[in-house]
């Protein structure tokens, strides 16, 4: 018997410097791109090097969660800074977010 594996296509969004209005609409416009490629299953919005995060940036990637559970994809946020990750639970967003802990995953294996 043969086993098949099927590894799961990732894209990977690295935003730098602040998330606001004055760019969120190309944000928006880069993950929507990334997510309707063919083949991709899950999109990873990699949030190290984000300084700040207004509610446009929070709207884009609301925007885009919704896209990728129409599209049947996922869309993963990792590597949240503290700052960051606050804004997430004070809008209680962290429970529609995966957010994806580098350091947790690190002590299960």
């Amino acid at each position: 018997m043969q086993a098949v594996l099927n590894y799961p296509k990732i894209a990977v969004i690295r935003p730098q410097g602040c998330l606001n209005a004055a760019n969120a609409l190309e944000f928006e416009r880069d993950m929507a791109t990334a997510l309707a490629q063919n083949g991709i299953s899950t999109l990873v919005v990699d949030l190290a090097a984000v300084e700040s995060l207004d509610s446009a940036g929070l709207m884009a990637l609301l925007s885009t969660h919704k896209l990728a559970l129409t599209l049947g994809r996922n869309c993963q946020l990792c590597a949240v800074a503290p700052q960051i990750r606050m804004i997430f639970e004070l809008t209680q967003l962290d429970r529609v977010f995966e957010i994806l802990d580098a350091e947790a995953e690190l002590a299960q294996t």
